[in-house]
């Protein structure tokens, strides 16, 4: 996939937090769940321990994991910094510290990286990248794609946004993306076009509050599914 492993940048995220992230009820959590985008998330391992179906594709998947346990040990550091540099964008509340949510991530990525050779064996680790998913139609329940979409608006173009909803639309019946907002903080200047185009093309979309806050303002989902009526436009 052309993926350079000097350009990741993993950061792992927990089973609570995604509850958080996309007010997963018990009857979410019991669907079949794509994780959109996952990196090395411990969402996978916690939720397979648990008996449900999950399925997490990223092309940071095509490293081994001594490869991203190197790369999660390079960077671990000057993300924190990074964080500590810029602690007025995010709430502490939940996690009260820098160093504290360095602990929570390298705890989730600690579990991803136990998890994630055995996992990709089962397939439940998948190496696919948006706009295009290797998935067939329909064959989630959810999609959750968290901290991609949107996030880097700077990054990733309007088309991409608009070409990536609709994939995930067509491999799954409902799609949730958290947070709305860009790497500044700011609502991403992407969402307006997509509220506006997505419904012409017969998609219903929602934007849903949540409990959960961590980078500041970041407090809600975009919701989309498509219209039955409307299966012609996929």
């Amino acid at each position: 996939m052309g993926l350079k492993l000097e350009s990741v940048v993993p950061w792992g995220r927990s089973l609570d937090e995604y509850i958080g992230m996309f007010a997963l009820s018990p009857a979410d959590l019991q669907r079949k769940i794509l994780d959109c985008g996952g990196g090395p998330a411990s969402f996978n391992a916690e939720m397979t321990d648990r008996g449900y179906s999950v399925i997490s594709c990223d092309p940071v998947y095509q490293f081994s994991v001594g490869e991203i346990e190197q790369r999660v040990q390079a960077t671990y550091a000057p993300i924190v910094e990074g964080v500590r540099a810029n602690r007025d964008r995010y709430v502490w509340h939940a996690i009260q510290s820098p160093e504290q949510l360095g602990e929570i991530r390298l705890m989730a990525m600690r579990r991803f990286l136990v998890d994630f050779p055995t996992g990709f064996q089962l397939g439940r680790y998948v190496v696919d990248q948006l706009p295009t998913l290797s998935f067939h139609t329909g064959q989630f329940d959810l999609a959750l794609c968290g901290h991609l979409l949107f996030t880097y608006s700077d990054q990733l173009s309007t088309e991409f946004h608009l070409c990536a909803i609709r994939e995930l639309c067509r491999v799954a019946n409902e799609v949730r993306i958290f947070p709305i907002l860009d790497l500044s903080g700011e609502t991403s200047p992407i969402l307006p076009i997509v509220l506006e185009e997505l419904p012409q093309q017969g998609y219903s979309l929602e934007i849903k509050p949540v409990s959960y806050e961590f980078q500041r303002g970041g407090n809600q989902f975009l919701q989309i599914s498509r219209n039955p009526e409307s299966n012609h436009l996929i």
